[in-house]
């Protein structure tokens, strides 16, 4: 009976210690949770100052000559030497002949008809002498002075019906009309330089048999250019006149002057953008070179600009206040591909520079300080810094 109350009380003590044991056991395997620091993004600020901003529209295009003449034969003939090669990159001067087409058959009819005219004057001479004394003299006058070599003269000013009837009844003044009919037509077996340039393009060589209406070639004022662009709608009624516009090249190597001289009064229908036309002066310029222009279209008063990504789906900007980042609305007045121009910020407020990933109206920021650099040396807009708390 004693045996069996000792192994009854060292059971209950075997199980009180396992109980113990294993609560020890439980216990000592618990790790204790840390506190979760709280983390503050590091950001970069400006403080808004509002000023006059010049609103600048960029823009592109191929430079074409402002003047220029594409040249076509109103005539049929041989084309004959003119003392120059019509090749392109030769020079002319202002009524220097740039084509001489041979008019040898034409010019012959031409006499003809000249000669015509002045047998037809002669054969009235005397009864111009007998029915019409008062008038024989200026008619006798403009014999004297005929040339079939020349350019022919007018006919003298008729003072009555009675001689314009005699005149008119001879045929002479038809006579006449059509000699300077054909003198026309002979001077554009001759094509002249309207003005000082160098040709373009040369189609035709010497000895080419040059047909009514076949293009020559073409011929450019290599002094002035004019870039034609094309802007968006919303910039219309920006567009002025005389502005003066900075032009530069691919590269950025060169950089030149311009100016707005015209402005297309319709907008396209289809692309919804208005045409404007830059004139440009150099001598480095070439027609057809690409280059990029940037418009000071409108000066934007009491505005700010900012890199275009700061602003908001909602037309607002974050904005630091103690700390803490806040959204206010803002009124922007004008986006380019990085800028944006905007309004409605007061003077003095602290923005972010620079967007901040995940970034919310709450969040708790720290403003970049000038010196503060991460161990890789890279942007700390993203940086994490601890605080005690």
């Amino acid at each position: 009976m004693l045996r069996k109350v000792i192994f009854a009380i060292l059971g209950i003590a075997l199980i009180v210690a396992a109980i113990f044991v294993g609560r020890y056991i439980s216990n000592s395997k618990k790790k204790q949770r840390p506190v979760a620091e709280k983390v503050i993004k590091t950001v970069f600020t400006d403080t808004v100052e509002n000023t006059t901003v010049q609103i600048v529209i960029p823009a592109n295009g191929n430079l074409v000559a402002k003047r220029r003449v594409e040249l076509y034969s109103e005539v049929q003939g041989v084309f004959r030497s003119s003392g120059k090669l019509f090749k392109p990159g030769q020079e002319y001067r202002a009524g220097e002949v740039l084509i001489r087409i041979d008019a040898s058959e034409y010019y012959a009819s031409v006499q003809s008809a000249k000669s015509n005219l002045y047998n037809s004057i002669a054969a009235i001479m005397p009864d111009l002498r007998l029915d019409f004394p008062e008038v024989f003299q200026k008619w006798q006058t403009y014999l004297n002075e005929f040339d079939l070599e020349k350019t022919t003269p007018k006919l003298p000013e008729m003072t009555s019906d009675k001689e314009n009837y005699f005149i008119t009844g001879r045929g002479i003044v038809s006579n006449y009309y059509n000699v300077k009919n054909l003198e026309q037509r002979l001077g554009k077996y001759t094509i002249r330089a309207p003005f000082s340039g160098i040709l373009t393009e040369a189609l035709v060589t010497e000895g080419s048999l040059v047909r009514n209406g076949q293009k020559l070639g073409e011929f450019i004022d290599p002094n002035i250019y004019e870039m034609e662009v094309a802007l968006s709608k919303t910039y219309a009624s920006l567009l002025k006149v005389g502005e003066e516009v900075v032009l530069n090249n691919l590269d950025n190597t060169e950089t030149y002057k311009g100016e707005v001289t015209r402005v297309n009064g319709r907008i396209d229908a289809t692309t919804q953008t208005i045409t404007a036309f830059i004139e440009v002066k150099d001598k480095s310029l070439k027609e057809g070179m690409y280059l990029e222009a940037n418009l000071n279209a409108k000066q934007e008063e009491n505005a700010y600009e900012i890199n275009r990504n700061l602003v908001l789906d909602g037309e607002q900007i974050f904005v630091v206040r103690d700390s803490i980042l806040d959204v206010i609305d803002v009124n922007p007045v004008y986006f380019s591909d990085t800028k944006a121009v905007v309004k409605n910020i007061p003077d003095g407020t602290i923005m972010l520079s620079k967007p901040v990933p995940g970034a919310y109206a709450g969040m708790l920021v720290k403003p970049f300080m000038s010196g503060e650099n991460d161990t890789n040396g890279q942007s700390t807009a993203n940086a994490q810094s601890k605080s005690a708390e």
